[in-house]
């Protein structure tokens, strides 16, 4: 079993390192309907976020740029590809569950529809045992939520 925990935990830091090195989501919308910046001065991260919604208010595109740890950035990164087709409310969700994922390793409360896209976010679940790295996985998705709510600043708390 020991090995089993090793070997899930080597995966999920690779899939870490390589958001961090290669995001797949990074760059600028030059045609974009929400925006904002995220900073967290302790450990230096900054993100910006800009979002494009579809005529049925979903989210078409989620894209960043950001400076920071591998955590910051591959949160980011797999942040903007489980957002990507949801609706406001499902990405204010998914933030909710994945608070609460890296915060304790766990999601017990949630949803069988949101399981796949959590499970994308799981690589970053072992952020728990480093509680001072959670605010490292949480400043893209204050972004986020800031640039939803129309505010133009997100704060890491």
């Amino acid at each position: 079993m020991s090995e089993n925990f090793d070997d899930l935990r080597d995966l999920y830091q690779e899939v870490i390192l390589d958001h961090g090195r290669r995001p797949r989501h990074a760059g600028r919308l030059e045609d974009f309907d929400a925006t904002a910046k995220g900073d967290n001065p302790m450990c230096g991260d900054r993100v910006q976020i800009w979002l494009k919604y579809g005529p049925d208010g979903r989210i078409v595109d989620a894209v960043f740029e950001a400076r920071g740890c591998a955590i910051s950035v591959a949160s980011a990164d797999l942040m903007a590809e489980v957002v990507t087709k949801a609706t406001p409310e499902e990405a204010r969700s998914l933030f909710e569950k994945f608070r609460t994922m890296v915060r304790s390793g766990t999601c017990p409360e949630c949803a069988e529809e949101e399981r796949e896209k959590l499970e994308q976010l799981a690589p970053l679940s072992g952020v728990h045992e480093f509680p001072s790295r959670v605010k490292c996985a949480t400043l893209p998705w204050h972004a986020l939520i800031a640039a939803m709510n129309g505010a133009t600043e997100a704060s890491s708390e």
